[in-house]
């Protein structure tokens, strides 16, 4: 493992800490409803990042119009970006598409898509 990834599994852990400490209920559902709650904020920050990771990319295209290398670059950041939104959106579908199926549509917290959608 890289050094990069212990830190980021550290600061990870360290910030759910308080979420265990000040969970209402002591139960395991209890402690899997904080994590949720962070889930459901921290989901549509990180697709947010990957959308903006692709026009990243699509402005490194556009403006590397004479440099090959750049051209490159910036297609492949938007191949990247367009990766991870699918990866993203494929699973959440698929994890309500199990739901449905086998749990009869049992609302566990996915993220609105107001949230992702503006109107």
């Amino acid at each position: 493992m890289s050094k990069w990834f212990n830190k980021a599994v550290l600061v990870f852990g360290v910030a759910l800490l308080p979420t265990f400490a000040f969970a209402q209920d002591g139960t395991v559902p209890g402690i899997f409803r904080q994590i949720q709650n962070i889930l459901n904020i921290v989901i549509p920050i990180v697709m947010t990042l990957a959308l903006l990771y692709f026009f990243w990319g699509l402005a490194n295209y556009i403006l590397g119009a004479g440099d090959e290398e750049k051209r490159a670059s910036g297609r492949g950041m938007m191949i990247y970006g367009i990766i991870a939104l699918f990866a993203m959106a494929a699973v959440w579908g698929l994890v309500e598409v199990l739901n449905n199926t086998f749990l009869g549509g049992v609302n566990i917290g996915a993220p609105p898509v107001d949230i992702l959608i503006p109107r």
